[in-house]
């Protein structure tokens, strides 16, 4: 039988004289040109602002923190550290200093999507497509995910449902024109076409979410109901955003009838899954309330 093929001939070239491997992993100053981007990075847009201000500083105090990298036969692949990379390069650096360990491409992709979660600027396209990576090439549920980047199984489904958005809309999400708020909202709309008409009219004349639903569900049509909407809308300006909250955190239509004081909520759900996410998000809140008090109350 044949021995089984490691990295290569060039595997010496790629670990620095004098490097100690402990635990599993050693710390050393690589050659950035030997480092090359993590296929499966999470995040796609970078501020070229913010990457030239850490730059500056890295000439100043030099790089606080290794990037993580895992060694391949071409060189080392990153697994996070791609804003600190580029400042480094971008200051002139011929090396950075990285923690190498053998990572496997599941841990790749979620040390990566933890990183860029954990900076809380990660746009909401990039997010989704994250998580909707981790469930289909790794076969993981959407409990497992969430799970593993410490989030409720309720707000992976939500961001998921993004990927099924069109291509304009998603590069809109990535540019910051449009809030997930939004995007859950047009979500609603099954005809793809007319959905791109909403989202259109909606970056155009930068509309509400509410402004969505009158779009996709009309507003008030009889005098009667016009008097009803024009008596809560000045009676009671507060329900208004009440309803604009709950639509942007559930993505779903929703409906309040009364009054801040008194009435009854509607919530549309399109699918038994739908509901399930609704139900959950929906218990969670309660949950979450239900700690707030005690916290208080203790």
């Amino acid at each position: 039988m044949q021995p089984k093929k490691g990295l290569g001939r060039g595997l010496n070239a790629l670990i620095p004289q004098g490097s100690v491997f402990t635990g599993g992993r050693t710390i050393v100053n690589i050659d950035v040109k030997k480092v090359f981007p993590n296929p499966r990075q999470p995040r796609t847009t970078f501020n070229d602002e913010t990457i030239s201000e850490l730059a500056d500083s890295i000439k100043l105090r030099g790089i606080a923190q290794p990037i993580l990298v895992r060694m391949r036969k071409e060189g080392y692949e990153l697994v996070a550290g791609e804003r600190r990379l580029r400042a480094a390069k971008l200051a002139g650096l011929t090396a950075i200093p990285a923690i190498i360990k053998d990572f496997s491409d599941e841990e790749s992709v979620e040390l990566s999507l933890i990183e860029n979660l954990q900076r809380e600027d990660l746009n909401p396209m990039d997010e989704a497509e994250a998580y909707h990576r981790l469930m289909t090439e790794f076969n993981l549920t959407q409990q497992e995910v969430a799970k593993k980047v410490g989030k409720n199984r309720s707000t992976v489904a939500n961001m998921t449902r993004l990927v099924e958005l069109p291509s304009e809309i998603k590069k809109s999400l990535r540019k910051g024109d449009l809030s997930a708020g939004h995007a859950r909202a047009l979500l609603t709309i099954e005809d793809k076409d007319k959905q791109l008409l909403v989202f259109r009219d909606v970056i155009k004349n930068k509309l509400s979410v509410r402004d969505i639903e009158i779009l996709v569900y009309g507003a008030p049509k009889t005098e009667e109901a016009k008097r009803k909407k024009k008596k809560v809308e000045v009676g009671d300006a507060e329900l208004q955003s009440f309803i604009d909250r709950l639509t942007g955190h559930l993505g779903t239509k929703v409906r309040i009838k009364g009054t801040t004081k008194r009435g009854r909520i509607e919530i549309e759900y399109y699918s038994q899954e739908d509901l399930e996410r609704l139900l959950e998000i929906i218990t969670n809140l309660k949950i979450e309330k239900q700690k707030e008090v005690t916290t208080i109350v203790g």
